[in-house]
C-alpha cells in the first residue's frame, strides 16, 4: 500500500512531466497563414497586446513575470516579424506603445483557435470531476504557484 508521502511524490513527478510537455508545447509553431508561423510563446505576447489593445514593454515584462530585457527582446523579434508595431508613447520619450499589426491580429486569432480547442477539451474533462476534486486541484495549483514564485523571486 502506498503511503501519503509516496502519493505526494507521485503527484510531484506527474506535475514535472506535465510541465516538461507544456514547455515543449510553448515552442511548437502555430500556423498563422500563408506559410507564416508563430511559436506559442510568441503568441502569448501577441495575445497579451491584443487583449489590452496596447501595452508597453514594461507591461509585457510585468504580465509574464520576466525581465524588461527579456520582454524587449521578444517585442523586438515580434516587431521584426511584422506581428507588433512599436510607437513612441505620447507621455514619455523612453517608453513605447505596442499594438498589433494586421498580421499580429491573424496570429492572435490563430492562437485563440488553438488555445480554445485545448481549453475546451480540458474544461469538458474537468466537468466530469466532483466539485471537491476541482477545489482540490485549485488548491494544488495555488501551492505549486507559491513554490514557483519563491524560486523565481528569491
Amino acid at each position: 500500500m502506498e503511503t501519503k508521502d509516496d502519493l505526494i511524490l507521485d503527484v510531484v513527478r506527474q506535475f514535472q512531466r506535465v510541465a516538461a510537455r507544456y514547455a515543449r508545447i510553448e515552442e511548437l509553431p502555430i500556423a498563422v497563414g500563408d506559410g507564416v508561423e508563430v511559436t506559442t510563446r510568441e503568441a502569448h505576447t501577441i495575445e497579451a497586446v491584443g487583449l489590452r489593445g496596447q501595452m508597453s514593454v514594461t507591461d509585457v515584462a510585468n504580465a509574464f513575470g520576466i525581465t524588461k530585457s527579456a520582454a524587449s527582446q521578444m517585442v523586438s523579434k515580434l516587431c521584426a516579424k511584422g506581428f507588433l508595431r512599436k510607437r513612441q508613447a505620447p507621455h514619455s520619450n523612453k517608453e513605447y506603445q505596442l499594438t498589433l499589426t494586421p498580421l499580429g491580429r491573424k496570429a492572435f486569432d490563430a492562437h485563440a483557435r488553438v488555445h480554445g480547442e485545448d481549453r475546451d477539451a480540458l474544461v469538458e474533462r474537468l466537468r466530469g470531476f466532483s466539485l471537491a476534486q476541482v477545489a482540490t486541484i485549485a488548491v494544488l495549483f495555488e501551492a505549486i504557484g507559491e513554490v514557483l514564485d519563491r524560486r523565481l523571486d528569491p
